[in-house]
């Protein structure tokens, strides 16, 4: 009786071990397209990630008129405050100024644009607006803070004037110094007072103040170097609360 052929194991070779020319185009075949696949997929990742200059530009465009095509005027910056989710009047938007050292208040040059969102790596409002709390958090640095505070004194002053006017001053303020106790009666002080304008040194010392002086003026040295306006306005806060305490309670 003839021996019986050998019965292969499934998934085995079934010519003594060779390997069968048609599995190998198959295997070759599917690695292939793994590899393009992934190779695909990592190219699409790259893109997403990748920072476009000419995608850069492309955006500010849709923020600029035919007539001013390199300025991103009062509209446009509404529109572009619109976009991001964010209002006009949020501390963000003074930092996005800030990093791209616009020179002024509602308005941003093609040049300032570029610098800033090239810096943060945005070239569409989706990435600018993963990087919000980034930006948020920068104000947390008390040497940032201070950078951004002393440059929101320029950026909002009107250019054909040396000083900020008291309105601006306040309105500043509230926007970068909101949990300062102090802050309302000040407001209410400039808003009162004789002072129609804030000189530079005054605003930076307003800065020092609200570090280092406690609600009740307490650690407020009157020898000190401060200015002579916050010196009025220590002067004037201690008046009103004296006045206030020596009202008669309501029954």
């Amino acid at each position: 009786m003839p021996r019986c052929s050998k019965r292969t194991r499934s998934g085995a070779p079934a010519n003594g071990g060779e390997v069968l020319p048609g599995a190998t185009a198959i295997d070759e075949h599917h690695h292939h397209k793994r590899s393009r696949n992934s190779s695909s997929r990592r190219h699409s990742k790259s893109e997403d990630t990748s920072f476009s200059v000419k995608k850069c530009l492309a955006w500010f465009k849709e923020y600029t008129t035919v007539t001013e095509p390199d300025v991103l005027g009062p509209e446009g910056m509404e529109k572009f405050c619109e976009d991001l989710g964010v209002d006009p009047e949020n501390v963000v938007m003074l930092v996005i100024a800030y990093k791209m050292g616009a020179k002024q208040m509602g308005y941003f040059t093609q040049e300032e644009w570029l610098k800033g969102l090239t810096e943060l790596q945005c070239d569409s409002v989706h990435k600018l607006q993963n990087k919000l709390e980034y930006l948020r958090s920068l104000l947390n640095d008390p040497y940032i803070f201070k950078a951004i505070y002393r440059y929101s004194y320029d950026f909002a002053r009107d250019k054909d004037q040396r000083s900020l006017e008291t309105g601006t001053a306040r309105a500043l303020l509230g926007v970068l110094l909101p949990r300062w106790a102090l802050r309302p009666s000040l407001s209410d002080f400039l808003q009162r007072g004789r002072y129609r304008v804030v000189n530079r040194d005054q605003w930076c010392n307003i800065l020092e103040f609200s570090r280092t002086v406690d609600t009740q003026l307490n650690t407020y040295d009157a020898d000190g170097a401060w200015p002579v306006m916050l010196d009025e306005f220590v002067e004037w806060l201690r008046g009103e609360r004296a006045t206030d305490a020596a009202m008669p309670a309501h029954s």
